[in-house]
């Protein structure tokens, strides 16, 4: 039995952490996991700006409100999930997630989430489990599925590498040069059609 799991931002919608800096003004906040391997020292690098700029949860949701899913986004996820089970394994917060997962169809996601204060400042966050998305890969296999993953970036390299087939999306060219072993792909229906030859070897 086959499972396919995707990333999330840069694979199916906009990064959102790229749209809040535009809205907001604040370049600094451009930075991702393209960027930064480390999450942990990128969230709280992240944290550290908001508090200084006085900015908290509802100014992020309302940026999100307005993030439509990538062109194609959806559909694929539709053809996807009439051919196999699939998951979007995410670094992000349940906290932003939702409204996305509504235009996308409401497909399953796992990932995080943020500690909020009263006055709706971001003061921390909780991750489901220690290098997420790794574990949810093994511990799927575990249960007795061939995993096959897809991402754009450093956080998901681990869960490419590790699951019977893995593929870069529309990922970095640092990314790509760095590991030409992996099959690299920018548009849908090439993704499309290279989940459905790995679930036919």
């Amino acid at each position: 039995m086959f499972l396919t799991c995707l990333d999330l931002e840069g694979v199916l919608v906009p990064e959102i952490w790229i749209a809040f800096s535009e809205v907001s003004g604040i370049p600094e906040l451009r930075r991702t996991t393209r960027d930064e391997p480390d999450y942990d020292k990128l969230m709280r690098w992240r944290l550290g700006i908001l508090k200084e700029h006085g900015l908290g949860l509802p100014e992020i949701q309302a940026v999100i409100a307005k993030i439509d899913p990538l062109p194609g986004a959806k559909e694929f996820m539709d053809e996807l999930r009439s051919q196999t089970q699939a998951v979007i394994l995410s670094d992000t917060f349940a906290e932003f997630a939702q409204p996305l997962m509504k235009k996308l169809g409401w497909p399953t996601i796992l990932c995080n989430s943020l500690v909020v204060s009263a006055s709706s400042e971001i003061t921390d966050f909780t991750m489901r489990c220690p290098q997420s998305k790794l574990t949810t890969v093994r511990a799927f296999q575990s249960i007795g599925y061939k995993t096959i993953a897809a991402g754009d970036s450093y956080n998901d390299l681990d869960m490419i590498l590790a699951s019977h087939a893995g593929f870069l999306f529309r990922s970095t060219e640092q990314i790509k040069k760095d590991h030409p072993e992996l099959a690299a792909y920018e548009t849908y229906d090439e993704l499309f059609d290279a989940i459905k030859k790995a679930m036919e070897a």
